[in-house]
């Protein structure tokens, strides 16, 4: 990004980008909100310390997007404690360097999850240009199957056109459960977030993908290019919603 900033406090129209993150979750009626940190955490911490509802959990190493999961564990077994024992807590996971996530996305999804008492969903996109994503493999009959990256995909599967967009939510316990057995199998010896829901699903919990988002969500930020693109699409989303209203 070249600098020395955490990424997710590199600005687009005026916001750090995880400031944009965690107002879509705000204003989708999240209140409880746990920030992970790693590289320059302390920063990051001070940009957020006056928000409402915003903890903060340290990932010690950065071990891949399981891992980082895993650092707010215990801050989810509290959470966790003070439900009764038969409640269906959802967990929502998203990505602190994806700032057009938007509020209608979150809601469409935690009102499936509550309509079809999932162990996981995946909020994904479809959409025409799906290079570089996941691509979600369902049955014939349209149920979710997995998750393959693009590297991965065979010659049919790189022709979905529906995409993994780092937007999940989980029943509480089912992810304690997934990330307790999660292992580092894989090339990078990295913990991944897209493992949890196969594991859930060769379980036989309820699994599923809701292609509830829209493709403009997908974007991110890894460059100084990107970064531009993604402030001129929310300059662009502010305007079309001023001249909406």
């Amino acid at each position: 990004m070249g600098g020395d900033l955490p990424k997710v406090l590199f600005e687009a129209h005026g916001k750090p980008l995880v400031r944009w993150v965690l107002e879509a979750l705000t204003a989708a009626g999240i209140r409880d909100q746990i920030v992970v940190i790693g590289y320059r955490g302390e920063l990051v911490e001070q940009a957020l310390s006056g928000l409402d509802g915003v903890a903060f959990a340290v990932q010690q190493e950065q071990r891949g997007t399981g891992d980082a999961v895993a650092a707010a564990v215990d801050l989810l077994r509290e959470r966790i404690a003070q439900d009764p024992p038969d409640s269906r807590r959802p967990v929502v996971i998203v990505c602190g360097d994806s700032p057009m996530l938007r509020p209608v996305s979150v809601q469409g999804l935690l009102r499936q999850f509550a309509e079809q008492s999932a162990a996981c969903l995946l909020g994904t996109a479809v959409t025409d240009d799906p290079a570089g994503l996941g691509r979600i493999v369902r049955d014939a009959a349209g149920k979710f199957v997995k998750i393959v990256e693009q590297k991965d995909a065979t010659t049919a599967e790189q022709a979905i056109r529906e995409v993994n967009m780092s937007t999940y939510v989980f029943e509480a316990r089912d992810l304690l459960r997934a990330l307790a057995a999660l292992k580092p199998d894989n090339a990078a010896g990295e913990y991944y977030i897209t493992d949890c829901p196969g594991m859930l699903l060769a379980e036989g919990r309820p699994v599923d993908a809701v292609a509830c988002l829209d493709p403009s969500e997908a974007l991110s930020v890894n460059t100084p290019a990107q970064l531009a693109a993604v402030a001129t699409a929310l300059k662009n989303r502010e305007a079309a919603v001023k001249v909406a209203t």
